[in-house]
């Protein structure tokens, strides 16, 4: 599986510990940025181009960062065809739910409220949550009508 990344400045340390360790876990990362520091950065020019890489490819994934995660959702989900869920932290079933019942193909992490530990684990959890189908296909199907 591909796995999308992208962050503004908020993110960018983590997002490269992110990318190391998906890569020790076998994933194909392709990073959309940023790649060097710079707090004038503006989330939507990495966030678009990793949410549309994501629509295109359905089987891929895609994990975006931000101080809260919200803007950079918020960008996402304007990509017809992404479900980006944000996670800054909550019960672990927050992160289940937003693959099972709505077949979420992006994580937007808060970096900014979780360790780096915590990352990891939310992480797995949402790489291998299978999508419920059924009732909620038709959901989804209606999201992209």
């Amino acid at each position: 599986m591909i796995i999308h990344l992208a962050t503004d400045h908020a993110g960018l340390d983590l997002k490269n510990s992110i990318k190391a360790y998906l890569i020790s876990k076998n994933y194909e990362v392709i990073d959309h940025g940023a790649h060097d520091y710079d707090p004038q950065d503006d989330y939507p020019d990495f966030i678009f181009p990793c949410a549309k890489a994501v629509a295109k490819d359905t089987n891929s994934r895609g994990i975006i960062l931000g101080g809260s995660g919200q803007g950079e959702a918020m960008a996402a989900n304007r990509i017809k065809g992404v479900r980006a869920a944000v996670f800054y932290n909550g019960p672990d079933e927050i992160i289940k739910l937003s693959r099972e019942h709505n077949n979420a193909n992006v994580l937007s992490l808060g970096a900014r409220f979780m360790s780096e530990e915590e990352i990891y684990k939310i992480i797995n959890i949402w790489l291998e949550e299978p999508f419920g189908g059924d009732r909620h296909q038709r959901r989804i199907d209606k999201l992209d009508q």
